[in-house]
Protein backbone atom coordinates (compact mmCIF):
# COMPACT_ATOMS: atom_id res chain seq x y z
CA UNK A 1 0.00 0.00 0.00
CA UNK A 2 2.89 2.35 0.74
CA UNK A 3 4.29 1.75 -2.77
CA UNK A 4 0.83 2.47 -4.21
CA UNK A 5 0.72 5.95 -2.69
CA UNK A 6 4.35 6.78 -3.51
CA UNK A 7 3.95 5.72 -7.16
CA UNK A 8 0.70 7.65 -7.37
CA UNK A 9 2.05 10.88 -5.89
CA UNK A 10 5.27 10.63 -7.92
CA UNK A 11 3.18 10.79 -11.11
CA UNK A 12 1.00 13.69 -9.97
CA UNK A 13 3.34 16.57 -11.01
CA UNK A 14 3.61 15.25 -14.57
CA UNK A 15 -0.12 14.58 -14.76
CA UNK A 16 -0.94 18.04 -13.41
CA UNK A 17 1.46 19.93 -15.72
CA UNK A 18 -0.87 20.14 -18.76
CA UNK A 19 -3.72 21.46 -16.62
CA UNK A 20 -1.44 23.99 -14.94
CA UNK A 21 0.12 25.44 -18.10
CA UNK A 22 -3.17 25.52 -20.01
CA UNK A 23 -4.96 27.29 -17.14
CA UNK A 24 -2.10 29.76 -16.74
CA UNK A 25 -2.19 30.58 -20.45
CA UNK A 26 -5.95 31.15 -20.31
CA UNK A 27 -5.53 33.45 -17.29
CA UNK A 28 -3.12 35.65 -19.25
CA UNK A 29 -5.54 35.84 -22.18
CA UNK A 30 -8.64 36.47 -20.11
CA UNK A 31 -7.00 39.12 -17.93
CA UNK A 32 -7.14 41.27 -21.06
CA UNK A 33 -10.93 40.90 -21.17
CA UNK A 34 -11.11 38.18 -23.85
CA UNK A 35 -13.10 35.06 -22.97
CA UNK A 36 -10.86 32.29 -24.31
CA UNK A 37 -12.41 28.85 -24.85
CA UNK A 38 -9.83 27.62 -27.35
CA UNK A 39 -7.67 25.58 -24.94
CA UNK A 40 -8.82 22.16 -26.16
CA UNK A 41 -8.04 23.03 -29.78
CA UNK A 42 -4.75 24.80 -29.14
CA UNK A 43 -3.56 21.93 -26.95
CA UNK A 44 -4.20 19.59 -29.88
CA UNK A 45 -2.20 21.92 -32.14
CA UNK A 46 0.66 21.92 -29.64
CA UNK A 47 0.48 18.13 -29.31
CA UNK A 48 0.62 17.41 -33.03
CA UNK A 49 3.26 20.10 -33.67
CA UNK A 50 5.51 18.86 -30.88
CA UNK A 51 5.23 15.22 -31.91
CA UNK A 52 5.69 16.14 -35.58
CA UNK A 53 8.81 18.16 -34.76
CA UNK A 54 10.26 15.20 -32.87
CA UNK A 55 9.61 12.79 -35.74
CA UNK A 56 10.67 15.02 -38.63
CA UNK A 57 13.42 17.16 -37.15
CA UNK A 58 14.93 14.54 -34.86
CA UNK A 59 15.88 17.27 -32.41
CA UNK A 60 15.88 17.57 -28.66
CA UNK A 61 12.45 17.24 -26.98
CA UNK A 62 12.79 20.80 -25.64
CA UNK A 63 12.97 22.04 -29.24
CA UNK A 64 9.80 20.07 -29.97
CA UNK A 65 8.10 21.80 -27.05
CA UNK A 66 9.17 25.20 -28.36
CA UNK A 67 7.68 24.26 -31.74
CA UNK A 68 4.46 23.31 -29.96
CA UNK A 69 4.36 26.72 -28.27
CA UNK A 70 5.02 28.53 -31.55
CA UNK A 71 2.37 26.55 -33.43
CA UNK A 72 -0.31 27.29 -30.82
CA UNK A 73 0.64 30.98 -30.80
CA UNK A 74 0.32 31.19 -34.57
CA UNK A 75 -3.04 29.42 -34.51
CA UNK A 76 -4.24 31.79 -31.79
CA UNK A 77 -3.88 34.67 -34.25
CA UNK A 78 -6.97 33.28 -35.99
CA UNK A 79 -8.94 33.58 -32.75
CA UNK A 80 -7.45 37.01 -32.01
CA UNK A 81 -8.42 38.27 -35.45
CA UNK A 82 -11.99 37.05 -34.99
CA UNK A 83 -12.62 38.50 -31.54
CA UNK A 84 -10.42 41.59 -31.45
CA UNK A 85 -10.46 42.86 -35.02
CA UNK A 86 -13.77 41.51 -36.35
CA UNK A 87 -15.44 41.52 -32.90
CA UNK A 88 -17.13 38.15 -33.40
CA UNK A 89 -18.93 36.75 -30.36
CA UNK A 90 -16.13 35.33 -28.22
CA UNK A 91 -17.95 32.14 -27.24
CA UNK A 92 -18.80 31.28 -30.83
CA UNK A 93 -15.31 32.18 -32.05
CA UNK A 94 -13.68 30.05 -29.36
CA UNK A 95 -15.81 27.01 -30.09
CA UNK A 96 -15.27 27.42 -33.83
CA UNK A 97 -11.49 27.48 -33.38
CA UNK A 98 -11.66 24.35 -31.22
CA UNK A 99 -13.62 22.42 -33.86
CA UNK A 100 -11.33 23.69 -36.60
CA UNK A 101 -8.23 22.60 -34.67
CA UNK A 102 -9.73 19.19 -33.95
CA UNK A 103 -10.29 18.56 -37.65
CA UNK A 104 -6.99 20.09 -38.74
CA UNK A 105 -4.82 18.16 -36.29
CA UNK A 106 -6.60 14.90 -37.11
CA UNK A 107 -6.03 15.52 -40.80
CA UNK A 108 -2.35 16.42 -40.35
CA UNK A 109 -1.66 13.45 -38.12
CA UNK A 110 -3.34 11.06 -40.55
CA UNK A 111 -1.78 12.43 -43.74
CA UNK A 112 1.68 12.54 -42.18
CA UNK A 113 1.21 9.03 -40.80
CA UNK A 114 2.16 10.09 -37.28
CA UNK A 115 -0.45 7.92 -35.63
CA UNK A 116 1.05 5.67 -32.93
CA UNK A 117 4.69 6.45 -33.84
CA UNK A 118 6.51 6.41 -30.48
CA UNK A 119 9.33 8.83 -29.71
CA UNK A 120 11.99 8.92 -27.01
CA UNK A 121 10.48 12.02 -25.41
CA UNK A 122 11.81 13.99 -22.48
CA UNK A 123 13.48 11.98 -19.73
CA UNK A 124 13.20 12.56 -16.01
CA UNK A 125 16.06 14.22 -14.14
CA UNK A 126 16.83 12.88 -10.69
CA UNK A 127 18.37 15.60 -8.52
CA UNK A 128 20.86 13.64 -6.44
CA UNK A 129 21.08 13.33 -3.45
CA UNK A 130 17.63 14.90 -2.91
CA UNK A 131 16.03 12.20 -5.04
CA UNK A 132 17.23 9.60 -2.50
CA UNK A 133 15.20 11.10 0.35
CA UNK A 134 12.57 8.56 1.42
CA UNK A 135 9.08 9.19 0.01
CA UNK A 136 9.42 12.86 -1.00
CA UNK A 137 12.58 12.22 -3.03
CA UNK A 138 10.72 10.49 -5.86
CA UNK A 139 7.76 12.84 -5.63
CA UNK A 140 9.61 16.17 -5.76
CA UNK A 141 13.10 15.53 -7.09
CA UNK A 142 12.68 12.89 -9.79
CA UNK A 143 10.73 14.77 -12.45
CA UNK A 144 11.32 16.14 -15.93
CA UNK A 145 12.70 19.61 -16.67
CA UNK A 146 9.32 21.10 -17.60
CA UNK A 147 7.88 20.17 -14.20
CA UNK A 148 10.88 21.77 -12.48
CA UNK A 149 10.31 24.94 -14.52
CA UNK A 150 6.62 25.16 -13.61
CA UNK A 151 7.15 26.99 -10.30
CA UNK A 152 9.50 29.64 -11.80
CA UNK A 153 7.04 30.16 -14.67
CA UNK A 154 4.16 30.65 -12.25
CA UNK A 155 6.27 33.06 -10.20
CA UNK A 156 7.12 35.02 -13.34
CA UNK A 157 3.52 35.26 -14.56
CA UNK A 158 2.22 36.16 -11.11
CA UNK A 159 4.84 38.90 -10.78
CA UNK A 160 4.04 40.12 -14.30
CA UNK A 161 0.31 40.40 -13.65
CA UNK A 162 0.51 41.92 -10.16
CA UNK A 163 3.76 43.87 -9.99
CA UNK A 164 4.95 44.92 -13.44
CA UNK A 165 3.72 48.06 -15.18
CA UNK A 166 2.93 46.11 -18.36
CA UNK A 167 0.89 43.59 -16.38
CA UNK A 168 -1.05 46.33 -14.59
CA UNK A 169 -1.85 47.92 -17.95
CA UNK A 170 -3.02 44.55 -19.25
CA UNK A 171 -5.32 44.15 -16.26
CA UNK A 172 -6.62 47.68 -16.78
CA UNK A 173 -7.53 46.77 -20.34
CA UNK A 174 -9.45 43.76 -19.05
CA UNK A 175 -11.24 45.71 -16.30
CA UNK A 176 -12.24 48.83 -18.20
CA UNK A 177 -11.10 49.02 -21.83
CA UNK A 178 -12.79 52.37 -22.41
CA UNK A 179 -10.86 54.00 -19.56
CA UNK A 180 -7.65 52.28 -20.68
CA UNK A 181 -8.19 53.60 -24.19
CA UNK A 182 -8.79 57.10 -22.84
CA UNK A 183 -5.48 56.80 -20.96
CA UNK A 184 -3.70 56.15 -24.25
CA UNK A 185 -3.42 52.34 -24.19
CA UNK A 186 -3.90 50.41 -27.42
CA UNK A 187 -6.60 47.98 -26.25
CA UNK A 188 -6.52 45.84 -29.39
CA UNK A 189 -2.75 45.45 -29.26
CA UNK A 190 -2.81 44.45 -25.59
CA UNK A 191 -5.55 41.91 -26.18
CA UNK A 192 -3.85 40.35 -29.19
CA UNK A 193 -0.55 40.19 -27.33
CA UNK A 194 -2.22 38.54 -24.31
CA UNK A 195 -3.94 35.96 -26.51
CA UNK A 196 -0.73 35.04 -28.32
CA UNK A 197 1.39 34.92 -25.15
CA UNK A 198 -1.17 32.91 -23.23
CA UNK A 199 -1.67 30.52 -26.12
CA UNK A 200 2.02 29.67 -26.13
CA UNK A 201 1.57 28.17 -22.65
CA UNK A 202 -1.55 26.34 -23.81
CA UNK A 203 0.54 24.92 -26.68
CA UNK A 204 3.20 23.89 -24.17
CA UNK A 205 0.51 21.98 -22.27
CA UNK A 206 -0.45 20.10 -25.43
CA UNK A 207 3.14 19.47 -26.42
CA UNK A 208 3.84 18.13 -22.95
CA UNK A 209 1.14 15.49 -23.40
CA UNK A 210 2.53 14.16 -26.70
CA UNK A 211 6.27 14.70 -26.18
CA UNK A 212 6.65 13.99 -22.46
CA UNK A 213 3.66 12.07 -21.11
CA UNK A 214 2.38 9.80 -23.89
CA UNK A 215 5.36 10.05 -26.30
CA UNK A 216 3.19 9.49 -29.39
CA UNK A 217 0.34 11.08 -31.32
CA UNK A 218 -3.25 9.85 -31.24
CA UNK A 219 -6.14 11.81 -32.74
CA UNK A 220 -8.00 13.67 -29.99
CA UNK A 221 -5.40 12.72 -27.42
CA UNK A 222 -5.98 15.84 -25.29
CA UNK A 223 -9.16 14.13 -24.14
CA UNK A 224 -11.03 17.08 -22.64
CA UNK A 225 -8.15 18.46 -20.57
CA UNK A 226 -8.58 21.83 -22.27
CA UNK A 227 -12.16 22.10 -21.04
CA UNK A 228 -11.07 21.20 -17.52
CA UNK A 229 -8.47 23.98 -17.79
CA UNK A 230 -11.27 26.41 -18.66
CA UNK A 231 -13.08 25.34 -15.50
CA UNK A 232 -9.85 25.66 -13.51
CA UNK A 233 -9.60 29.34 -14.44
CA UNK A 234 -13.01 29.97 -12.92
CA UNK A 235 -12.14 27.84 -9.91
CA UNK A 236 -8.95 29.90 -9.42
CA UNK A 237 -10.75 33.23 -9.81
CA UNK A 238 -8.30 34.17 -12.59
CA UNK A 239 -5.29 33.94 -10.24
CA UNK A 240 -2.16 31.85 -11.06
CA UNK A 241 -1.44 30.16 -7.71
CA UNK A 242 -4.97 28.85 -7.06
CA UNK A 243 -4.89 27.55 -10.65
CA UNK A 244 -1.74 25.58 -9.84
CA UNK A 245 -3.40 24.16 -6.72
CA UNK A 246 -6.42 23.16 -8.78
CA UNK A 247 -4.18 21.55 -11.40
CA UNK A 248 -2.52 19.46 -8.69
CA UNK A 249 -5.96 18.40 -7.48
CA UNK A 250 -6.97 17.21 -10.92
CA UNK A 251 -3.54 15.67 -11.38
CA UNK A 252 -4.18 13.59 -8.27
CA UNK A 253 -7.56 12.50 -9.59
CA UNK A 254 -6.29 11.59 -13.05
CA UNK A 255 -3.09 10.01 -11.73
CA UNK A 256 -4.90 7.58 -9.46
CA UNK A 257 -6.74 5.94 -12.40
CA UNK A 258 -3.76 3.99 -13.85
CA UNK A 259 -2.52 3.23 -10.32
CA UNK A 260 -5.81 1.52 -9.47
CA UNK A 261 -5.65 -0.46 -12.71
CA UNK A 262 -2.03 -1.46 -12.06
CA UNK A 263 -2.94 -2.59 -8.54
CA UNK A 264 -5.48 -5.01 -10.01
CA UNK A 265 -8.46 -3.37 -8.32
CA UNK A 266 -11.63 -4.16 -10.27
CA UNK A 267 -13.39 -0.90 -11.13
CA UNK A 268 -15.59 -0.28 -14.22
CA UNK A 269 -13.44 1.31 -16.94
CA UNK A 270 -15.88 4.04 -17.91
CA UNK A 271 -16.45 4.97 -14.29
CA UNK A 272 -12.73 5.67 -13.97
CA UNK A 273 -12.64 7.63 -17.24
CA UNK A 274 -15.46 9.91 -16.13
CA UNK A 275 -13.88 10.61 -12.72
CA UNK A 276 -12.03 13.86 -13.71
CA UNK A 277 -15.20 15.32 -15.20
CA UNK A 278 -17.31 14.39 -12.19
CA UNK A 279 -14.66 16.09 -10.08
CA UNK A 280 -14.87 19.17 -12.32
CA UNK A 281 -18.64 19.42 -11.77
CA UNK A 282 -18.23 18.93 -8.03
CA UNK A 283 -15.53 21.59 -7.76
CA UNK A 284 -17.56 24.11 -9.76
CA UNK A 285 -20.62 23.47 -7.57
CA UNK A 286 -18.50 23.98 -4.45
CA UNK A 287 -16.97 27.20 -5.79
CA UNK A 288 -20.37 28.53 -6.83
CA UNK A 289 -21.89 27.81 -3.42
CA UNK A 290 -18.91 29.21 -1.52
CA UNK A 291 -18.44 32.48 -3.42
CA UNK A 292 -21.85 33.66 -4.52
CA UNK A 293 -21.11 37.34 -4.04
CA UNK A 294 -17.65 37.49 -5.59
CA UNK A 295 -16.75 36.16 -9.00
CA UNK A 296 -13.29 37.66 -9.51
CA UNK A 297 -13.40 37.79 -13.28
CA UNK A 298 -12.09 40.84 -15.20
CA UNK A 299 -14.76 43.50 -15.44
CA UNK A 300 -14.92 43.51 -19.24
CA UNK A 301 -14.52 39.75 -19.76
CA UNK A 302 -16.25 38.69 -22.96
CA UNK A 303 -17.06 42.24 -24.03
CA UNK A 304 -15.73 43.52 -27.37
CA UNK A 305 -14.13 46.94 -27.37
CA UNK A 306 -15.33 49.51 -29.89
CA UNK A 307 -13.04 52.50 -29.97
CA UNK A 308 -14.94 55.76 -29.95
CA UNK A 309 -14.05 58.58 -32.26
CA UNK A 310 -12.04 61.34 -30.62
CA UNK A 311 -12.44 64.99 -31.44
Amino acid sequence: MNDFFINWLANVPGTAAPYAFAALGLIISERSGVLNLTAEGLMLVGAVAGLGASLTMGGHPLIALLVAMLAASLMSLLFAGLVVILRVNQVIAGLSVVFFCQGLTGLIGTLANWQNHPIAGLKKIAIWPLSEIPVIGRILFDQDLVVYLAIPIFFAVSFFLRRSMLGLKLRAVGENPAAADAAGLNVSLYRIGAIVAGSSLVGLAGGYISVVSVKLWVTGMVGGRGWIAVALVVFARWAPWPALAGALLFGCIEGVVPRIAAAGISVPQYLMLMTPYVATIAVMMWVGARNRGYQGEPGALGQPHVREERR
